[in-house]
C-alpha cells in the first residue's frame, strides 16, 4: 500500500515544469517499466498511459498520476529519466527553480538550407551561438526529407530538434477469436501463417560524389528497425535492405515480386524509405526510382501470385520541398494540444476469345481483373510537401504507423488505421522557437484500391 501523496516541494516542481515535460518527455516502455519496478505504477495504469494516442497525452496522463503515487514517486521518476537518457529533463527537475528564473527551452533549430545573402549570415551567426549553448544536449536533431537544389553539407550537424517522441514498443495487441469469427467473412482472407512477406528498403547514407545534394538520413535506421519489429510481430517475415542504388532497388523489388511462396500467403508489405520527390524515391546513387514502376511490378499482370490479395505500401519520403507551416484554426479550441478514382467491377468478356475456345471451355468467358487493384499505399506527406524525420527517434509517419498498428490492428481495418495515423500526424507540430521550423506541420495521406476491409487479425490462427 502506497503512503500518502508526493511531498509538496516535489509536487510543486512537477507543476512548475509541467509545460516543458509535456512537450519534451518521452514516455516509452522502458520508462514505464522502470516506474512499475519501483511499484509507482500498476499494470492497469501503465496500459492506460501507453494507450493514449499522442506523446503529449501520454505525458499528461503520467504527470496526473505521479503526485498521487506516494513520496517516493518523484525520485523514482527522476531515476527513470536518467535510465532512459533524458538527462536534460532530470537536470530540469533537480535544479532549483530560483536559479534559472524561468523555464528554459533546451531545443534549438537550424534550417537545413542555408539562406542567401546577408540574412543568411545573420541566421548562421545566431544559430551557431545557440548550438554552442546546447552542444552537450542529448536531444535528437530532426530534419526534413526534402531535397533542395543546393544544400550546405556542413549543416548536417545542425539538424533541427522538432520534438522528442519515441517509438513505442508495446507488444502488438492480439485479435480475439470472437472478433475474427464476426469479421472474417466480409474482409480479405487473412489466416495464412505467415500472413505474407514484407520488403523494407531503407536508404540512409548516400554517395557523396554521385549524390552530393542528398544528406545522410539520420534516424532512418530507427525507422527500418521499427518496421522490422512491428511487421515481424504481425507475422510478416521481413527482408531488409539498406543503402541501395536505384538499380539495386529495382532488382530487389523484382526478386521479391517473383517469390514463389507468395502463392501460399494472403498478402504482402513493401516499405520504401529514402529522400524523394513527387512520384519517385532516390537510390543512394542519386538516381530516381519511379513509384509507378513499383506499383506496376505488383499489379495483376506482373505479379499473378498476388492477384486478389491485398498489397500494402508505405512510403517514407518527401513528395516536394515545400514546408507545411500550418494555418490558424478559425473556430474550435484557441490553443493546440499537439506536442510538438472510383472504378466499377471488371465485367466479363462479351464473347469467348479464340484462346478460350482452343482450351476447350466451350466459349465460357474468363473473369477479367483490372490491371491494378487490391492495393493500399500510405504516404508520409502530401504532394509537393516535405516529410519530417527526427534524427534520433525516426520519422513522424513511421512512429505513428508503428503505434497505431500495435494498439489497434487487433480490431481495426487498415484503411481506418491510416485514418488514425492521419489524425495523429495532424496533431503534431515542430517545436523550434525563433526559426521557420517552429510549429511546422506535416500531413500524411493514403490511396486505396482495396475492395474489402483489410484486417490483419494479429496473433490469431484459426483452428481447422
Amino acid at each position: 500500500m502506497l503512503e500518502c501523496g508526493m511531498l509538496e516541494r516535489d509536487r510543486q516542481t512537477l507543476r512548475i515544469r509541467s509545460k516543458v515535460l509535456c512537450k519534451q518527455l518521452v514516455v516509452d516502455e522502458m520508462l514505464i517499466q522502470s516506474l512499475q519496478a519501483d511499484d509507482i505504477l500498476t499494470e492497469s495504469m501503465a496500459e492506460s498511459i501507453m494507450a493514449e494516442q499522442t506523446s503529449q497525452k501520454r505525458s499528461w496522463r503520467l504527470l496526473l498520476l505521479l503526485p498521487k503515487r506516494g513520496p517516493k514517486a518523484f525520485n523514482s521518476f527522476c531515476t527513470a529519466l536518467q535510465e532512459t537518457e533524458q538527462q536534460h529533463l532530470y537536470d530540469l527537475l533537480t535544479q532549483s527553480p530560483e536559479k534559472d528564473g524561468k523555464e528554459t527551452h533546451s531545443e534549438s533549430i537550424q534550417p537545413e538550407e542555408e539562406p542567401e545573402g546577408k540574412a543568411g549570415g545573420l541566421v548562421m551567426q545566431t544559430t551557431e551561438k545557440k548550438r554552442e549553448r546546447f552542444l552537450d544536449s542529448s536531444l535528437p536533431f530532426p530534419t526534413q526529407e526534402g531535397i533542395a537544389t543546393k544544400r550546405a553539407r556542413t549543416h548536417e550537424s545542425m539538424e533541427c530538434s522538432l520534438d522528442a517522441d519515441s517509438p513505442i514498443s508495446t507488444p502488438v495487441l492480439p485479435c480475439s477469436p470472437d472478433f475474427y469469427v464476426s469479421h472474417c467473412q466480409q474482409s480479405y482472407r487473412m489466416n495464412s501463417s505467415p500472413r505474407g512477406y514484407a520488403l523494407v528498403i531503407s536508404n540512409v547514407t548516400f554517395d557523396s560524389c554521385a549524390a552530393a545534394d542528398l544528406d545522410t538520413r539520420k534516424g532512418g535506421e530507427v525507422d527500418d528497425e521499427v518496421l522490422r519489429k512491428v511487421f515481424t510481430e504481425l507475422d510478416y517475415p521481413v527482408t531488409l535492405h539498406r543503402d541501395l542504388t536505384a538499380q539495386d532497388m529495382r532488382t530487389s523489388i523484382e526478386n521479391f515480386c517473383r517469390r514463389p511462396d507468395h502463392r501460399t500467403v494472403d498478402s504482402c508489405v513493401v516499405c520504401l524509405l529514402s529522400h524523394g520527390v513527387e512520384g519517385a524515391v532516390y537510390g543512394t546513387d542519386g538516381q530516381l526510382l519511379q513509384l509507378d514502376w513499383v506499383f506496376e511490378a505488383f499489379d495483376n499482370a506482373h505479379c499473378p501470385l498476388l492477384q486478389n490479395k491485398p498489397k500494402m505500401f508505405f512510403i517514407q519520403a518527401c513528395r516536394g520541398d515545400m514546408m507545411d507551416c500550418g494555418v490558424e484554426q478559425i473556430d474550435g479550441p484557441a490553443r493546440t494540444c499537439s506536442p510538438s478514382c472510383e472504378q466499377r467491377d471488371a465485367g466479363r468478356e462479351g464473347q469467348g476469345d479464340a484462346d478460350s475456345r482452343q482450351r476447350g471451355d466451350m466459349g465460357r468467358p474468363r473473369i477479367k481483373l483490372p490491371q491494378r487493384s487490391d492495393m493500399i499505399c500510405g504516404f508520409a506527406s502530401l504532394k509537393g510537401t516535405a516529410a519530417m524525420r527526427n534524427t534520433k527517434r525516426g520519422s513522424w509517419f513511421i512512429q505513428e504507423l508503428n503505434t497505431t498498428l500495435r494498439l489497434h490492428a487487433r480490431d481495426t481495418h487498415l484503411a481506418d488505421i491510416l485514418v488514425q495515423v492521419n489524425a495523429r500526424i495532424k496533431e503534431r507540430e515542430g517545436y523550434a522557437p525563433g526559426t521557420a521550423h517552429h510549429r511546422c506541420k506535416e500531413m500524411s495521406e493514403f490511396t486505396s484500391s482495396l475492395c474489402k476491409d483489410l484486417y490483419l487479425f494479429p496473433k490469431y490462427q484459426p483452428q481447422y
